[in-house]
């Protein structure tokens, strides 16, 4: 950050009345505070850029992963802020394939400096982008806020969905993350799907063909047989073990 502010907790106070213009399929609809916000419980995220290296690899996914959870905790939606512009939010997120998050495209950054969180980030070439910041609104009004520490860089310690997982519910335990190898057709493949739905587990599904090879999945399993899951990053196998796993 080429400039000193002072990032405030805006806790207690009402989220700021901004309109967004967004792109939804060959449209242009506006989109506002009020829309987002008002008689919701949300859980709100903000970052430097779309497609950056943090935001991709660990934010965004993090939170949509969790969604599920944070469902349960009684929130409503799960949106993500950034000084970028519509039709950048709409490619990162079908990029991320980020079914459970509303992107927010604070392109002219007008929610962001209202926030408080508009920082300079020039040295980047990155001009104006917001801070990285969580928080927990409640129909409007702000009630818990997690800003990242006004350091050099682009620290990401308290932001993430692990800790607002941890405000919402402290003995809240976060799913282990689970991974299957498939292949189209294969009815075993359906059957481990099917089980891991049954017992409310979300999954990554790694197809053969399209997203890993033969020579992959030999090389990270052993083995050359579909489907082969992974939770926890614990090897279970194929369905009859994941079937044994569950038993």
């Amino acid at each position: 950050m080429s400039e000193t502010i002072e990032l405030k907790s805006q806790e207690g106070k009402t989220i700021p009345n901004v309109s967004w213009p967004t792109r939804v399929g060959d449209e242009w609809k506006t989109l506002n505070s009020k829309d987002i916000f008002e008689n919701k419980k949300v859980v709100v995220f903000s970052l430097p850029g779309a497609f950056t290296p943090t935001c991709s690899s660990t934010h965004l996914p993090r939170f949509n992963q969790l969604a599920g959870v944070f469902k349960k905790m009684g929130v409503d939606e799960i949106c993500c802020v950034s000084v970028n512009d519509t039709f950048v939010m709409n490619a990162w997120l079908a990029d991320q394939e980020a079914e459970n998050i509303t992107v927010v495209p604070d392109g002219n950054g007008e929610f962001t400096e209202a926030m408080g969180m508009l920082v300079d980030k020039q040295d980047l070439g990155f001009g104006k982008r917001s801070w990285r910041y969580s928080m927990l609104v409640n129909n409007g009004v702000i009630e818990k806020m997690f800003i990242e520490p006004n350091v050099p860089g682009d620290p990401f310690e308290v932001s993430d969905a692990d800790t607002m997982l941890a405000y919402l519910d402290p003995s809240a335990k976060a799913p282990e993350e689970v991974s299957l190898f498939t292949k189209p057709g294969c009815p075993f493949c359906a059957k481990a799907k099917a089980l891991l739905t049954e017992k409310g587990f979300d999954y990554e599904e790694i197809v053969l063909g399209k997203d890993a090879s033969l020579a992959s999945l030999k090389a990270v399993t052993g083995r050359e047989t579909v489907p082969q899951v992974f939770i926890g990053g614990k090897h279970i196998g194929g369905s009859d073990d994941l079937e044994a796993y569950f038993a």
